[in-house]
Parts: structure tokens; sequence; C-alpha cells
């Protein structure tokens, strides 16, 4: 028996009186005021928490992990406002030694740039050097010449890029894909790090939405200590086949992962992104990559073997065709996205049982291009307050690396609409913070009660009396636990 006791906790959600919990296998066993618990034996670890806020712990409901993990170590380009201000960072990069025979940039956003990319411009900043520029949004890389030649060769494949050197979609998919072929050892030991980071925000789980199967990836580094989260690992139409043959389906425990590693949903792409014009959109701009009747046989074909389906959809005309691939299959699952919605189809997400995973960072790093390249209907774009009071289910995320990988960044956007002292995008689509709260955590809790698995977030103040967003994106959490296992602590 393995038994924690919290001495001295507020609960959230409560009057927030000072309470003492006992947390015995993983569990919630007791719950009493404040210095009337004690220990049950000399093996109970004693936690002084001082009057800190006890929670659920939190939930990121869309990650690319390997992609986050990978991010964290190349040139963040995101502050960069031009094509050229961004190859001249990296030309400074380039003259300091480049380790990887690739330079790799990441976070470019040219929604706004006064100039489109070009290639020349990398190919003048790094002679000689393979170079790789990842949008913000994934959806698009940015190369030079020789970088165009050695993922051609990777892939097996020409690289239809022009003269910008801009590759879109499943191009640009096919080299971020080769992009994260490092050992498997030293991508560990990322992951491993990023695991760690997420913990120290109060993370206890993640959807891990990384377009290369991941169920054995984590089970190996669950096996070799990587422990600090739970991790729900989606399968993408490539290889949808592989998990059925395996008989995999949504929710199943991966065994010798010690229920940490869970078989995901099925995912799948409907359109492009904001950020690199092609989602698809009513006004018949953007991309599909299906055709309605190919997404419902395919939809058809994973509900059939129990898996859950995410459908990625970002313009208003790819949101009405996932919701109509959902209705066609009559399925339940999550358009991942959701970003621009007809009005016709906001109250569909809960007549349909369909959830809006939902990334609400995008709407502050994207605003500006959205009221340039979305002008006159943005009044229905991230529109979290209007699929909250329809009924929609909404869950919380990050997108990760499009995002930090930060719950309290997500709630704090989707509370405040705003960032950097700008005044609030769209204040009538804000959510209270009780909402987002809710969209954050497993299955909506609020709270902590008798019973519940011991998945918790210490808290230095409450989250739900946040005077700013402001304060809940700078939210100081001092504890984080799995099943009462302390992944971090700082009281």
């Amino acid at each position: 028996m393995t038994e924690t006791l919290l001495r001295t906790v507020r609960r959230v959600g409560t009057s927030g009186a000072p309470s003492d919990v006992l947390l015995v296998d993983g569990r919630v066993a007791a719950i009493a005021p404040a210095g009337t618990l004690d220990p049950t034996s000399a093996e109970t670890e004693v936690v002084d928490a001082a009057g800190a806020w006890l929670g659920p712990g939190l939930v990121d409901h869309h990650v690319h992990f390997d992609q986050w993990a990978l991010v964290r170590r190349r040139v963040d380009v995101s502050g960069c406002d031009s094509a050229e201000s961004t190859a001249s960072l990296l030309a400074d990069v380039a003259r300091t030694g480049v380790p990887d025979r690739v330079l790799v940039g990441h976070g470019y956003r040219d929604g706004m740039w006064p100039r489109p990319a070009r290639r020349e411009l990398l190919d003048q900043a790094a002679p000689g050097l393979p170079v790789v520029v990842i949008s913000a949004g994934l959806h698009a890389v940015w190369c030079n010449a020789l970088a165009l030649q050695h993922f051609a060769a990777l892939v097996g494949r020409p690289l239809p890029a022009g003269e910008d050197g801009v590759l879109r979609e499943q191009d640009a998919f096919d080299v971020t894909g080769a992009l994260s072929r490092v050992p498997d050892d030293v991508l560990d030991g990322f992951v491993a790090d990023a695991v760690e980071a997420a913990a120290a925000r109060g993370v206890t789980r993640v959807r891990d939405l990384e377009m290369v199967f991941g169920i054995d990836r984590w089970t190996r580094r669950v096996q070799a200590g990587t422990d600090g989260l739970r991790v729900g690992s989606g399968v993408y139409p490539g290889e949808l086949d592989a998990a059925i043959a395996r008989g995999l389906r949504t929710g199943d425990v991966v065994p010798g992962t010690r229920g940490l590693v869970t078989m995901g949903p099925f995912k799948v792409i409907t359109d492009g992104s904001l950020g690199t014009r092609t989602a698809a959109m009513a006004d018949g701009s953007g991309v599909l990559a299906y055709a309605f009747e190919d997404l419902v046989a395919m939809v058809r074909r994973a509900v059939a073997a129990g898996l859950v389906p995410a459908v990625h959809a970002i313009g208003d005309r790819a949101n009405t065709l996932a919701l109509d691939v959902f209705e066609a299959v009559g399925a339940r699952g999550t358009i991942e996205h959701a970003q621009l919605l007809v009005p016709e189809d906001v109250e569909r997400f809960a007549r349909l049982g369909v959830a809006a995973s939902v990334q609400p960072e995008h709407a502050m790093d994207d605003r500006d291009i959205a009221d340039r390249h979305w002008a006159g209907v943005t009044d229905r774009a991230f529109a979290f307050a209007s699929l909250d009071r329809a009924g929609a289910s909404l869950l919380l995320g990050s997108d990760a690396p499009v995002a930090p990988l930060d719950p309290w960044v997500s709630m704090a956007a989707a509370v405040g609409r705003d960032r950097d002292g700008r005044e609030p995008w769209h204040p009538a689509e804000r959510l209270a913070a009780l909402t987002a709260w809710r969209g954050s955590t497993e299955g909506g809790r609020v709270g902590v009660s008798v019973g519940d698995v011991a998945d918790l977030v210490l808290l230095a103040e409450d989250p739900l009396a946040a005077p700013s967003s402001g304060a809940l994106r700078s939210a100081r959490v001092l504890g984080t636990a799995i099943e009462g296992r302390f992944t971090y602590l700082d009281v």
C-alpha cells in the first residue's frame, strides 16, 4: 500500500476551508478538516501544502508531442515580422555553427509579412547548408534549394516548391516527418525533458496526435522511466489498417505501461490552416483533403473498429463537412480546431454529440491574420462562448508546438481573449473561468472528492478567482501528481 497525506490544502470549487487529504493506492481515500488526519504508518509520505489550492490534474487535449520536444531545440523565429528578418536571424545562427546537417527554424507566420517568402533569402542566409523553416501552424515549410534537394532524396520524390521555396500540406508534412527521424535514444531524451516541463505546469494527461503512430514509442519510454504523463496516442489514415489489425480501440490501456498509455482517437485532416491560407472556406477558397464519400467510408471503418474520430477542420466549409460526416456515420467524437463556423453549425455540435477540441491561444496568435484574411467574418471565428451557450462540450488544448504546451496559456486566452496589453478580440466569445477550467480537466472535473483517482495539481492561488487573464497565464504550480505519485513538487 502506498499512502500520501496532504496537510492543509484548500480545494478548488469549495469554500476554501483548509482540509487534510489522504491518498491511498492512487485514489483520494479521505478528506477531513485540517489537522484531523494523521499518517497511518511510518511509510506515509507527508506533504505540508500550507494552504495551497488542490484541484484535478490538467489535460492538454491536442498535442504533437515529438514535434514539441524537437521544437524546444530549434531556432525560434516566431518574433520575426518579415521574410528578411527571419533569414537574418538564421544567418546569425549559421555563423555560430550548426551541429546538425540541417539548420531548422520554427514558428514563422507570414500572413502579415509585407513581402512573401523567397527561396533565395535562405540560400544566402546559410550557403552550403540545407535550411528549413517550419510554419507556426505546421502546414507549411520554407526551404532553401539545398533543403529541397536533401528532403526530396529522403522522401523519394521531387518536392514541388516554386520560387518561394514553400511547401504546403502533405509535402510539408513529409518534410517535418523526415526531420523527426532522429535516433530513438536522442528523441526519447528530448521527450523526457518535455514531459518534465509539462508536469511542472500541472499537466497529468495529453492526447498525442503526432502524425506517426506513437503507441510503441510511448511504451518504450514508460518502460525506460519516462512516466510523468498519461498519454492517449492517436492514429492517422496511413496507419489505420495497422491499428485495426492489432485490435486497438480508443481507450484501451497498452500492456506494460502501468496504465499510463492508452489508445487514442482516429485523427483525419480535412483541410489546411488559416496561417497558410489553405483552410477550406465557404467561398470556395482553400483545400479539402478528401471528398465527402471518402471521409464517410474512412470514418465509418474506424468507428466500426472501436476508434473514436477526431476530425481536423479549420475553415467553415471544412467544419460543415466534418459535421456532415459525423451525422452520416452516426458517431460521436471531436472536431479539432473548429476555428470558423457558419451560425447554423454551432448548435449541431451539441445535437450530434461532437465535442469542440479548441486551442484558444491560436486566437491570440492569429487575430491579425484572421482580420486580414477572414475579414468580415471574424465574429464567428474561435466562437468558444457561442459553442458553450449552444451546449457543446469544449475541450481545451495547445496544438503544441503551434502554441506552448501550457494549460494556463490556453485558459487565459479563452477567458480573456487578450494578450500583450491589447484590447480583447471579440470579447463576446470569452469563456467563464469555470468553463475553461472544466475544459482543461479530465471529464470536466472541477474539484477533488473522495474516491477520485489522485491525478492532482497543487496551486498557489485559486484558479477560479484569478483577477485577470494575465494572472492565469502566470499561475504558479506547486505540485503535480499521477495516482498520488508526485511528478513535480515545489512546496
